[in-house]
């Protein structure tokens, strides 16, 4: 079996769906040494990253890089060619993986899985932009159109897959959780860009500044908490710049907190992993998730979360966290408040079972059962849904 592997969000700046590919395609390399892997650099019309990965990032002889192209425009007339064109120039393969909301359109041989990570922009289309809405929005309604098999990172968005495309059958849409990529050991080394901060002194909100993060509920929650003299902590933001919010620094400015504010940008994984052990609590508001993965990988080194009570969010904290009104800053100000509070016994019990419970996903198991999925696919009929136009 010939399987084509979409790496074109694992480049140097990678977000969520970025490590979902990276970790997943790591993973798959573990498992399987005998089919062969051809990994595609730049993948479908929408997205373009121009440090997408020059090399093939696994060194087995079963793993090869496909093509790739230096620009957006080359990428875009690459994937709006014929489908049998396309295909014979990804090298024929057997099974084509897609990973970053494209979705090839009317593949005549190759059969298509599709990973679904949320469909956040029908929940409220003021959570991003009209490109990305479009975009994203395009190549879901594509995979309801196209793929053979649709692999969900949740049992939530799963189900709001059915529920928006009821058509599709439901026998072909699976969940493959995502794991951690950080392991449990203590980490001891202080990043020189972190000494400022003391182990178990800060609180921790990690992701990309986005509306849907919900950063600015949580500044006026920290803002409120300040206010009743209880808090001697300050707040670490880690994530890069998203969109829609040019006024997040006027905000902080705003409240009067910005000495209380540290802004980390974007960290890499030494960083962020000492955050995650090293933080107070790792908060996330999340206002929507198709999983939610600094919960998680907070979880994996111990951290605390303190999470929205929306979408799959409570799949991943179940008993070990605290759940929030995301929407309510004096529900999350109680809980702030009561971690405070709380006895140190107590933080070391949850703590424990926040490193037990992450263990329950786990990437090697996530890459068995989605090679598991590919025999599946590759011994089942091509789903013919509708017939489309090959262009938008």
């Amino acid at each position: 079996m010939k399987i084509g592997y979409d790496i074109s969000q694992t480049g140097s700046q990678k977000a969520g769906c970025g490590y979902f590919a990276d970790s997943l395609i790591r993973g798959l390399a573990r498992a399987d040494t005998e089919n062969q892997y051809v990994l595609y650099p730049t993948f479908g019309d929408f997205y373009f990253d121009p440090h997408a990965p020059m090399r093939c990032p696994i060194s087995q002889r079963n793993f090869q890089l496909g093509p790739r192209h230096l620009l957006p425009e080359t990428s875009r007339q690459f994937w709006r060619q014929p489908p049998e064109e396309i295909e014979a120039k990804l090298r024929h393969p057997d099974i084509i993986h897609a990973n970053n909301f494209y979705c090839p359109r009317g593949m005549k041989r190759a059969k298509v899985v599709y990973t679904l990570y949320d469909l956040g922009f029908l929940e409220n289309p003021g959570w991003t932009t009209e490109t990305n809405r479009w975009g994203c929005f395009g190549g879901v309604f594509d995979a309801a159109q196209f793929a053979d098999y649709v692999i969900a990172i949740s049992e939530y968005s799963r189900n709001h897959f059915l529920r928006i495309f009821p058509h599709y059958p439901a026998e072909r849409v699976s969940v493959v959780y995502p794991a951690s990529r950080f392991n449990t050991e203590k980490r001891t080394a202080q990043p020189e860009r972190l000494l400022q901060l003391k182990p178990d002194a800060f609180w921790l909100i990690v992701g990309t500044i986005e509306p849907r993060k919900n950063h600015k509920t949580l500044l006026r929650a920290f803002h409120q908490l300040q206010s009743t003299g209880r808090n001697n902590l300050p707040l670490v933001i880690a994530g890069g710049g998203g969109w829609l919010m040019d006024d997040f620094e006027q905000e902080i400015d705003a409240l009067g907190i910005t000495g209380d504010i540290i802004r980390a940008g974007y960290v890499d994984d030494d960083e962020l992993g000492w955050l995650y052990a090293n933080c107070f609590a790792n908060i996330y508001p999340s206002l929507f998730e198709g999983f939610g993965m600094p919960v998680l990988e907070g979880m994996s080194l111990g951290a605390i979360p303190v999470a929205g009570s929306n979408s799959s969010l409570p799949e991943i904290v179940g008993d070990c966290g605290f759940l929030v009104t995301a929407e309510d800053v004096d529900d999350i100000v109680r809980t702030m408040t009561m971690l405070i509070d709380q006895k140190a016994e107590d933080r070391d019990t949850l703590k424990q079972r926040c490193l037990e419970r992450s263990r329950k996903f786990n990437w090697d198991v996530s890459a068995k059962r989605t090679l598991e999925i590919y025999h599946e696919v590759l011994n089942q009929e091509k789903l013919e849904l509708a017939s489309w136009p090959s262009g938008r």
